[in-house]
């Protein structure tokens, strides 16, 4: 099988040798140190201030978005979203349940957040903004550097959901002013799904410290407690903590950050490169490394993903709603090599042949 999904994608051989490990127990001193050094690094890759604390929450990437919600904003509160698509719209979804006031900015699809677009919101007690940096869904990544510049100005909390652009596109803490930054195993991490990491700097800590909870699993001061000693309230998913901190250590290993963006940057670039006469278009206006959102032009979006599932072994991502037929994603991260784009577009050629696309 071949996996150019989003997420889980395909592991690297380090990481499925600990997969295949007992798991073993994890209220000791090594288990913590494992603990600490993938706050370590985690810090470093993201440039986080030194102040900054991370915690690791078992549960997906909207775990993390649901406890950010609560820990650090209240009804008092006045909040921005950048609603660009399915992930952008969940935050609202939260807001909503956790009554949180909120505005919902809207771009089109496939169309990226404007300065004009947020200047009508200047100097109007919003007090935060949350944006899903890259909104995997239409492939958009917004201006990182932009959104940050803006809040700053208004004295806002900068919360950036990254799931799906941690180490595939730059992203800055301190460059950016970004409050919260959070991110999940099963991306570029390349790990089984089930944790999900969040960066918490001195601003957000302060909210968390401050504000009243009612949540047991999700109360991030008693997650901030036990991770002082590298440990986490409840039982974690520690095989997967296990993996991750293999991956990041692979990471490390291989140069950082920059270079892992970079990778990913070119696998993306070659696969964009191999389909240009195929007829497919590309549906965002600012693409990110992390995956390749296209429209075929002559055939439905979710069969071409059942295709190549049922008759190559290659999955790529589909989408759900109103685009389940428009638009299918191409994912660039996980042990994957330009060998494997010539894989998936020859497969493409194949359908297009048959006159399937």
């Amino acid at each position: 099988m071949l996996n150019f999904t989003v997420g889980p994608v395909m592991s690297y051989d380090d990481v499925l040798a600990v997969a295949g490990e007992q798991v073993p127990y994890f209220r000791t001193q090594e288990f913590s140190e494992t603990i600490l050094e993938n706050e370590a690094f985690m810090k470093e890759f993201v440039n986080a201030p030194d102040n900054a604390k991370v915690v690791f929450i078992t549960g997906s990437g909207t775990a993390s978005m649901e406890a950010v919600i609560m820990n650090v904003f209240t009804a008092k509160d006045k909040l921005l979203v950048i609603d660009g698509g399915s992930f952008g719209h969940r935050f609202t979804q939260l807001c909503d349940i956790h009554h949180i006031p909120y505005t919902a900015i809207k771009p089109e699809c496939g169309h990226t957040v404007t300065t004009d677009m947020l200047n009508e919101y200047q100097n109007k007690g919003y007090t935060g903004l949350l944006v899903n940096i890259h909104e995997t869904s239409t492939g958009v990544l917004y201006d990182a550097q932009m959104l940050g510049d803006f809040c700053k100005s208004q004295g806002m909390l900068y919360i950036v959901d990254a799931i799906s652009s941690f180490l595939a596109d730059p992203l800055d803490m301190q460059k950016v002013g970004a409050d919260v930054i959070f991110t999940g195993s099963q991306k570029v991490l390349a790990c089984a799904p089930g944790i999900s990491i969040i960066v918490l700097g001195e601003r957000a800590l302060s909210r968390v410290w401050e504000n009243e909870t009612k949540t047991m699993y999700l109360d991030l001061k008693d997650a901030l407690r036990n991770a002082e000693r590298g440990q986490t309230p409840f039982t974690p998913a520690v095989g997967i903590l296990r993996q991750i901190n293999v991956r990041l250590r692979q990471i490390k290993r291989n140069g950082g950050a920059n270079t892992e963006i970079e990778r990913i940057s070119i696998q993306a670039k070659d696969f964009r490169n191999k389909i240009r006469e195929l007829p497919f278009e590309i549906v965002s206006e600012s693409l990110s490394n992390a995956v390749t959102p296209l429209h075929p032009t002559t055939a439905s979006a979710y069969d071409i993903f059942l295709q190549l599932k049922d008759d190559y072994g290659i999955w790529i991502c589909p989408n759900g709603g109103d685009m389940k037929d428009s638009i299918f994603r191409v994912g660039h991260f996980g042990a994957q090599t330009t060998a494997d784009n010539d894989t998936l577009v020859m497969a493409f050629k194949d359908l297009q042949s048959k006159g399937i696309i």
